[in-house]
């Protein structure tokens, strides 16, 4: 099982096939049930000053060209009985020190939270981290539903990575109350993270649907593994999980069973791990 490893396969077979406790970190981001089906639409713009439908720097006029649509169907008769064998295997894969985070959202975090203090344990959950942010429609007819939710549960409670100087500082929102030594150094998260989604126009977006921000990951990444550690993720989607891995010089094994999502990752790591160039060319059509 080599590092750095993009994998297109059913994840609960590939993680069937796993030897016990060799992953340090598991992050998944599954589909949250939501009923609908998922998409996101690439496009690009092309120089066209006759017909450009929209203008851009200096003036210049620019066409917008439709080049794809990813999708996927977001919706499960028995949402717990697809998770269950797939938690029950992240928890056997995952060393004695690992720390396994699921990213959910309100549909259906309470009944994984009791799924999952089943499998690991009551007393091996440490955390539930809100992701906040402020982007999207509004409801009339409720309060505007935007966060989501993210479980942190151990192996063993009494042994797991938490680097605390390694987590990255945020503005205080009264500077003016802490002092100028204080507000220059910023502090340290809580467990409510206030982070924009991936912007639609962004350098980081790579079309995938439900793509989440590199931000995130990095912060998970840094302070609950170490250098070298081997990090796992079997919902690997558009790899944001793989970047913040190799970026901070950590293995990982991302699985996949769509060939669109195993096509963005080859394409996005390949600046990290040279052997995924020209993987996307390989991988059967969907």
């Amino acid at each position: 099982m080599d590092p750095n490893t993009v994998v297109y396969a059913n994840n609960l077979d590939y993680l069937r096939d796993m030897p016990d406790a060799i992953v340090d970190l598991i992050y998944i981001d599954p589909p949250f049930n939501t009923g609908k089906t998922q998409s996101r639409e690439s496009l690009k713009t092309v120089h066209d000053e006759e017909s450009g439908d929209r203008i851009g720097f200096q003036g210049r006029r620019y066409r917008t060209e439709r080049i794809g649509t990813s999708e996927y169907e977001d919706s499960f008769d028995d949402y717990l009985s697809f998770l269950e064998p797939r938690l029950i295997e992240a928890h056997r894969v995952l060393k004695p020190n690992g720390s396994f985070f699921l990213h959910i959202d309100y549909r259906e975090v309470h009944y994984c939270k009791v799924l999952l203090d089943e499998i690991f344990g009551r007393d091996s959950f440490i955390n539930e981290i809100v992701w906040a942010y402020d982007y999207g429609a509004r409801s009339k007819s409720r309060w505007s539903a935007k966060h989501d939710n993210i479980l942190w549960y151990v192996k063993d409670p009494s042994s797991f990575t938490f680097n605390y100087d390694e987590m990255d500082r945020i503005p205080y929102m009264a500077p003016g109350l802490v002092g100028k030594e204080k507000a220059a150094r910023g502090k340290t998260p809580t467990d409510v993270w206030w982070h924009t989604i991936v912007a639609t126009n962004g350098k980081e977006k790579t079309g995938y649907p439900t793509q989440k921000p590199l931000g995130i990951l990095e912060r998970i990444v840094r302070v609950h593994s170490s250098p070298g550690d081997l990090i796992l993720d079997f919902f690997a989607g558009s790899g944001t999980t793989g970047e913040a891995a190799a970026k901070h010089d950590r293995r990982f094994i991302l699985v996949d069973n769509s060939a669109e999502a195993i096509r963005i990752m080859a394409r996005r790591l390949t600046p990290y791990s040279p052997q995924f160039n020209g993987c996307e060319s390989i991988i059967p059509a969907a």
